[in-house]
């Protein structure tokens, strides 16, 4: 895996740009070529969006087609503030850990995947026995902007009978994890603006509303004390029995460096792993009323925080900020404003998933667990958001995810890495996947 993480300087910038072309043109489009792929890259429609890379295999029309993914942009480097590896640009090694910005989100996972399939070929003397289609955006940071219209302008360049991909985390390190698909995400900010400039405590304290305590109570009637959402508007109906049949046997658990579930949080009577993959979750990311690094003795004129719904797929996701606006009404809470960033700039993903009993998933399940010798943990979604919506709903495909990370990897953080034994089984995993599917793939869907 190490020979397969190739420079990751692409960042959610606009100077990022061109080394995403360059991830495509230099690392990709060779990779795939060496293997006989046919690659086409489009440009992306919207402006200071990068690139997308199609590359494809088609062995015989008449044989199953699997449509892969990867994603080449990473988020922000953070470079101050690595303690460990080589900083973000550098892949370096530490013992049994691989640093570097991308390692993990998403480079090593689509390498992986690239590199078992180059190992089942080969065992097969240059044939694999189905075709492949495989997809490598450059804006998946950024809410896959342009994706979607990419695919919809040739849907039958992009067409297959299963899509299966790796990005994410698996539930613990230890054990192969299927993810059946992706919660959205929808951020937004509420604000408390009340007035122009602020003004002295020592005079107006007590007669001037303040707006962060107004705002932290409007919080505080979306979300208990404990985690549980008060939004009627976001409360699904509970997961079926099926999946909480599957979740029962499925545990959070990071490593020795990473967090433990906080207990009692989120929905009573739900374990973490339910209220994490199969339900929704509430998040402030940021507040502020004032300068916090320089407070000054004033009633502030206005407090801001960015909120973030993740959602399951049971989900209105057309009445969520409704919702949530006729919930803050009805608490009194009026003054609190509801804002999105332009549809421009707005991103986000949407959720979606694919039924645990579909044929494709229960073929994914059979092979890893015949490969790693016990059943991996099934989750009806991930805990993120990504574009899976774009492979469920506009190209009409199961969609199978098979993670190759661990959730203490420190993505989206400094000292992002991947774990090499992790890595090690996931190829073998995934070879073996790609054989099995030659010898033993679902009937295709026919009309």
């Amino acid at each position: 895996t190490e020979s397969g993480i190739v420079e990751n300087r692409i960042i959610q910038t606009p100077r990022g740009l061109p080394h995403c072309a360059r991830y495509l043109d230099e690392a990709m489009v060779p990779a795939f070529a060496a293997l006989g792929f046919a690659t086409r890259i489009f440009d992306n429609p919207v402006p200071g969006c990068g690139p997308v890379l199609l590359a494809a295999r088609i062995e015989d029309p008449a044989l199953p087609t699997v449509l892969g993914y990867g994603h080449g942009d990473v988020v922000r480097g953070m470079e101050e503030r690595w303690t460990r590896g080589a900083g973000p640009w550098r892949t370096a090694r530490e013992g049994e850990r691989i640093y570097g910005r991308g390692t993990a989100d998403n480079k090593s996972q689509h390498w992986i995947n690239l590199k078992a399939l180059e190992a089942a070929m080969a065992a097969r003397g240059g044939r694999l026995g189905f075709n492949v289609k495989w997809i490598v955006e450059t804006g998946e940071e950024n809410g896959s902007k342009g994706l979607g219209e990419v695919i919809a302008s040739d849907p039958e360049a992009f067409r297959a009978d299963v899509f299966i991909a790796s990005d994410g985390p698996r539930t613990t390190a230890a054990r192969p994890t299927v993810s059946l698909g992706a919660r959205g995400g929808l951020n937004f900010d509420l604000v408390c603006s009340l007035r122009e400039g602020a003004h002295h405590s020592g005079n107006w304290g007590g007669a001037l509303a303040d707006p962060a305590a107004i705002l932290s109570h409007a919080i505080a009637c979306i979300v208990s004390p404990t985690g549980r959402i008060e939004v009627e508007a976001w409360r699904p109906e509970p997961p079926s029995e099926r999946v909480r049949a599957l979740l029962a046997e499925v545990e959070i658990e990071p490593g020795p460096d990473g967090p433990r579930p906080d207990p009692g949080w989120g929905e009573p009577g739900f374990s973490p792993a339910e209220n994490v993959y199969a339900r929704n979750s509430f998040a402030v990311l940021a507040m502020l009323a004032g300068t916090p690094e320089s407070p000054v003795n004033a009633i502030q004129p206005e407090a801001r925080a960015h909120c973030q719904l993740r959602y399951i797929a049971d989900t209105d996701a057309d009445d969520i900020l409704p919702g949530l606006r006729r919930h803050l009404d009805a608490h009194g809470f009026q003054a609190v404003a509801i804002e999105q960033a332009p549809e421009e700039n707005r991103g986000g993903f949407e959720a979606s998933r694919t039924d645990p009993d579909h044929p494709w998933a229960l073929f994914v399940r059979r092979s890893l667990e015949r490969t790693s010798g016990r059943p991996p943990a099934v989750i009806p979604q991930m805990g993120g958001s990504i574009c899976n919506e774009l492979f469920t709903d506009l190209l009409g495909l199961p969609a199978i995810w098979i993670p190759h990370s661990y959730t203490a990897c420190s993505q989206h953080a400094p000292d992002e890495h991947v774990l090499a034994p992790l890595c090690r089984e996931a190829l073998g995993l995934m070879a073996g996947l790609w054989w099995d599917l030659a010898e033993e793939a679902p009937a295709r869907a026919t009309g």
